[in-house]
């Protein structure tokens, strides 16, 4: 399981979360839902180890997290991926988009273009399209890449923060089925956090609901 804790989060006197606890459990997708500014994504960072709490746990499969963002053990960040609403803050420009897909392969001293072509093709990608730079393709074209790159060392946890906000209706279900593919086929745990409750009631096995402050 993905579990934090108790998980606290704080930006000088401003507290942005507080004891917060949320779990997921592999093979399940679980919302989470609430109104802006009530910490969804400063939680959804700190169980990708992105951002160290103030204070909680979180543990990953049993392990306790010590260290965090880089400094993190490599078995224990790799098993969580995180793709964020906006993949054009997201994504190096100076990547092409075949790079921004393989570049956590290449990261771990593993390069494949081949797993970078099946990538792209699943989450439907044209091959011109991979040497593209972000600026030279859609919103819709950009997060489809950003998707195969969080898949692309096959993550226990997949944490989908506003994934499909930005999207028209065919992407967003396009990469949700995508998704779903991959929880099915890799018995991954996936937390998707969003503001369209259609979507979480259809998607998610259950749905947490944070409040504001």
């Amino acid at each position: 399981m993905l579990e934090a804790t108790g998980v606290t989060v704080g930006y000088g006197a401003h507290t942005v979360l507080e004891g917060a606890s949320l779990t997921v459990r592999p093979g399940e997708v679980t919302g989470l839902a609430g109104p802006s500014g009530c910490g969804k994504s400063t939680l959804a960072r700190v169980m990708a180890m992105m951002l160290r709490p103030a204070s909680g746990t979180l543990t990953v499969d049993g392990t306790v997290v010590t260290r965090w963002r880089q400094r993190a053990a490599r078995d224990l960040r790799t098993r969580v991926a995180l793709i964020y609403q906006q993949p054009r803050l997201a994504v190096d420009p100076r990547l092409t988009l075949a790079e921004v897909i393989g570049e956590p392969l290449a990261a771990s001293g593993r390069p494949d273009a081949e797993r970078v072509a099946e990538l792209a093709e699943e989450t439907g990608l044209t091959g011109e399209l991979l040497t593209r730079w972000p600026h030279e393709v859609s919103d819709g074209q950009l997060q489809r890449a950003c998707v195969a790159r969080a898949l692309s060392l096959e993550p226990r946890y997949l944490i989908c923060d506003e994934m499909t906000t930005m999207l028209d209706a065919s992407t967003q279900a396009h990469l949700v089925g995508v998704v779903n593919a991959y929880r099915e086929r890799a018995g991954a745990g996936v937390l998707t956090i969003s503001h369209d409750q259609v979507l979480l009631d259809r998607w998610a096995d259950g749905v947490v609901e944070f409040s504001a402050g």
